[in-house]
């Protein structure tokens, strides 16, 4: 069982950068895959990024690409997502989720665990 807390959501203007932060309870958050997801009102559940149990291997939707960073420390079993030049279609609220398969997913569906999720709001 792995429980999942985001913070470090809020109001940003557009071209500005906020940090997540997603912290894991539990002693085997070093073997799950993470990834953020987005939903903004009235949208469906959206891929955002991810990253291997290791860190070694990421990947990014197009959308956010050379924007936003993925990144974990296991020995804080957290994991954290810089995003950069946020945009107003960057706004929606921001969910980490944990996997345990071997390859990385993009598939919502795939995921195990999942936190309540931190607002994120790009004014323009």
């Amino acid at each position: 069982q792995v429980q999942l807390v985001e913070s470090g959501g809020g109001l940003v203007q557009a071209g500005g950068s906020l940090r997540l932060s997603c912290a894991a309870s539990g002693r085997t958050f070093s073997s799950y895959n993470m990834g953020w997801f987005r939903q903004a009102p009235g949208k469906e559940r959206e891929f955002v990024v991810a990253i291997g149990w290791d860190g070694a291997r990421t990947v990014y939707a197009d959308s956010v690409k050379g924007r936003f960073t993925i990144s974990r420390d296991n020995a804080k079993n957290t994991v954290y997502l810089q995003m950069n030049s946020l945009k107003p279609e960057d706004t929606a609220t921001y969910y980490c989720a944990a996997d345990r398969a071997v390859l990385i997913a993009s598939n919502p569906n795939r995921y195990d665990y999942w936190g309540q999720g931190t607002q994120v709001t790009v004014s323009s």
